[in-house]
């Protein structure tokens, strides 16, 4: 796409970055490829970034900042200042001369800021500060009226009534927190509140203006009716399919394996084995008695239907036949129709009674002229948010930009990057590419393919009780004393120190010449553990044998005597012989082999490092060539848009490895060092010499392949020579041909 506007392009890790050099290329951020982008979008949260910048720039709320809320940040910043170029500062302090006034949108912020400062006691200030519009924000959201549309019961003054229908708005709607943080209410909820009250008032009016609805004794007799009602129905309904099948009688009335599954419990009036059985004896055509017989769970609830509902129905009855539930439950049907068309049941816990004095006063003009009075001051709240803002894009926005567009931080190496977290110590190492993580083992799935040794390490600041969790990427030494367990020292961006121990490790490798020694260092362990592994096993054994000697030493001593055993087996003799000739036949050709080169002899050694060491390296190599910062980030939530690479001379930079400063005195002098024989020199001396002697005087001519063609025996058995046939006279000693 053709912009019209001419991009400059720096190469860094491994990719082409834009460079945002002027105010002219941030005001055509818009028409810039978003291919060209390092990254598409990023979290809000584990970024060493103000989070208030990042809220305001996070237009949509959700967590995450996008190209088209960078775009449509910057656009809002350079409407609002004369020059884009003011953006490039990152200064905390925003100049006024800056803030453009020739737009009505622009001039009224510059008047704004400076009403602030006015109030802020510095009317002649010529810059305003992020933190001066906080003051001002602060000084202006504890008063009652800040703009915001919120009213808290304390706006009402000292009218009492007022504040006491706010406090039974909050209490059935729940509240939304004012600018000053109080709890109160909008003109939404308020509009809400009145019409869930009316509609109560209503329903209610409806019941009392007519007698069809509310039974005698009124919502108590109907709360004694619906608390029974299921159980009478489920007593009645049993009767029928007794008198339908007189087999069923037991079942219904519940079998006595049932009665002993809980009867050994120590039983209760209100016990759930007790309630779930039938009300009373089941029988067909049976009455339901009101007094004798009855369940004992329902014993009380039974009563109480029988003194509010029964009694004044029927004159008193002391049974209750299926004819008279009927005529009972018609006379309800009313009642649970109104009751099932409840409204209004947000208010209802007021009560009725304060419902319709609410209804009756005059609190609602009162709260609605109050909202309105603090509704007209959002102009003025609006425009300390606006000052806020501009000044805030003012300080950041450039940094997010070099930190998003391109990563201009992280590769220039000046100052941190924004996804830094901060350095960790360790291992006389100190890295710097370290990322704040919230679970490290989902973390790593993703991470593990950047192709970097990745370490990642609990953090914790135990005066505090605070805890973090972090990955450091190791990009330049070795990995011999990294391992889960080690502790070292984290420094974050604010300096402060945590205690920081190793929880899990990526394994990649770190460098080509950590490669080249892998090999040998993995020999060197193997021998090692076999040889710790045959020590304890011989130690087992030499402990076993020395407690069956002890344990069987007096009856061997009485024992008939038997023939000692041989000592020494021929067959294993044999057998140790053939395998030492084949060892000394491989390991004699391997030398005759490199002695055969004689001076190319050093070429043949670097050639067997190269043989063991190379696939190592190579390996490492590829790796370190397709390391990458994309999967470290996207792992965290960000949507990477370039092959960031680590490369080696990059990562040797992210990593510092401990050295002596310069100018340092050094003494070599180890006053603990092991005392060390020079056995070893000795011997590597006497046999470079032993080998220079032989090689003088023609020794070792007879090792090489020549000459074992010429002579296939040695020793007296050796044929004797015959000259070939036209082979010239031998000279006699003195004599010249």
């Amino acid at each position: 796409m053709d912009s019209g506007h001419t991009w400059k392009f720096s190469r860094a890790g491994g990719f082409d970055q834009v460079r945002l050099e002027a105010g002219s290329d941030l005001m055509a951020l818009d028409q810039l490829d978003q291919k060209l982008w390092v990254a598409l979008a990023c979290p809000t949260t584990g970024l060493e970034f103000d989070a208030r910048t990042l809220a305001l720039i996070d237009s949509d709320n959700d967590g995450r900042i996008r190209a088209p809320e960078i775009i449509e940040a910057l656009k809002w910043a350079c409407r609002r200042l004369k020059n884009a170029d003011a953006l490039l500062d990152g200064s905390a302090q925003l100049p006024l001369s800056a803030i453009n006034d020739a737009s009505p949108e622009a001039s009224q912020l510059l008047a704004s800021a400076g009403r602030i400062l006015a109030n802020l006691g510095k009317p002649n200030a010529a810059a305003i500060t992020v933190e001066d519009t906080l003051d001002a924000g602060k000084t202006f959201a504890q008063t009652n009226f800040n703009g915001d549309g919120i009213v808290p019961a304390d706006s009402a003054g000292d009218d009492a009534a007022t504040k006491a229908v706010i406090a039974d708005i909050i209490a059935c709607l729940g509240a939304e927190t004012d600018r000053s943080g109080k709890p109160g209410i909008t003109q939404a909820r308020l509009d809400q509140f009145f019409a869930e009250a009316q509609a109560h008032s209503d329903w209610w009016k409806k019941a009392q203006d007519n007698d069809a609805i509310l039974p005698p004794g009124g919502s108590a007799a109907a709360a004694a009716f619906q608390a029974v009602k299921s159980k009478v129905d489920d007593y009645f309904i049993r009767c029928r399919l007794a008198a339908f099948d007189a087999r069923s009688v037991n079942a219904l009335n519940r079998e006595e394996k049932e009665y002993l599954a809980f009867a050994a419990k120590d039983l209760t009036a209100g016990s759930a084995e007790i309630a779930g059985l039938p009300l009373a004896q089941v029988a067909a055509g049976r009455p339901l008695p009101l007094a004798e017989g009855l369940n004992p769970a329902w014993a009380e609830a039974m009563a109480a239907f029988d003194t509010l509902v029964v009694r004044p129905m029927s004159n008193g009855k002391a049974a209750l036949t299926e004819a008279d539930w009927a005529i009972i439950s018609n006379r309800f049907a009313a009642y649970s129709a109104w009751l099932q068309a409840k409204a209004g049941s947000t208010v209802e816990k007021l009560g009725l009674q304060r419902v319709r004095e609410i209804l009756e006063g005059n609190s609602r003009p009162a709260i609605t002229a109050l909202i309105a009075r603090d509704k007209a001051l959002e102009t003025e709240a609006d425009a300390i948010a606006a000052v806020e803002r501009l000044t805030r894009y003012h300080r950041d926005l450039y940094k997010l930009l070099n930190n998003f567009v391109c990563f201009r931080d992280f590769y220039g190496r000046k100052e941190k990057a924004v996804f830094q977290a901060g350095t960790l110590y360790l291992d006389q190492r100190s890295c710097d590419l370290c990322v704040t993580v919230s679970d490290a083992a989902k973390h790593a799935v993703m991470a593990g393919l950047s192709g970097t040794y990745l370490a990642y390490c609990d953090c914790v600041r135990k005066g505090s009780g605070e805890h973090t969790q972090i990955v450091a990427a190791f990009t330049d030494g070795d990995s011999d004393n990294l391992m889960v367990g080690r502790n070292g020292v984290f420094y974050d961006r604010k300096g402060r120190d945590w205690d920081a121990t190793i929880t899990r490790i990526v394994d990649n490798p770190i460098s080509i010449r950590q490669a080249f020694w892998a090999p040998y260092k993995k020999a060197a362990r193997l021998i090692q553990q076999q040889i710790a592994k045959h020590a304890a096993a011989a130690d087992e054994t030499a402990v076993a044998n020395l407690t069956a000697a002890a344990n069987v030493g007096a009856a061997a001593a009485k024992a008939p005597q038997q023939p000692a055993p041989r000592k020494i087996d021929p067959g294993l003799i044999a057998a140790l012989s053939v395998g030492a000739a084949g060892l000394g036949g491989m390991i004699g050709s391997i030398v005759l082999g490199f002695l055969s080169l004689k001076w190319l002899m050093p070429m043949g050694f670097i050639g067997i490092m190269l043989i063991v060491s190379g696939p190592s390296m190579l390996l490492a190599w590829l790796k370190l060539h397709r390391r990458n910062l994309g999967p470290i980030l996207d792992a965290n939530g960000w949507a990477l848009n370039a092959n960031a690479k680590i490369n080696v001379p990059f990562g040797a930079s992210l990593t510092r490895v401990a050295s002596l400063p310069a100018g340092a005195q050094r003494d070599l002098t180890d006053l603990f060092a092991e005392k060390r024989h020079p056995w070893k020199l000795y011997f590597a001396l006497a046999a470079i010499l032993l080998l220079a002697l032989s090689w003088w005087h023609g020794w070792l001519d007879r090792s090489l392949p020549g000459f074992a063609k010429s002579t296939t025996m040695l020793g007296p058995n050796a044929p004797a020579y015959t000259p070939p046939a036209n082979a010239p006279a031998p000279t006699p000693p003195g004599k010249s041909q």
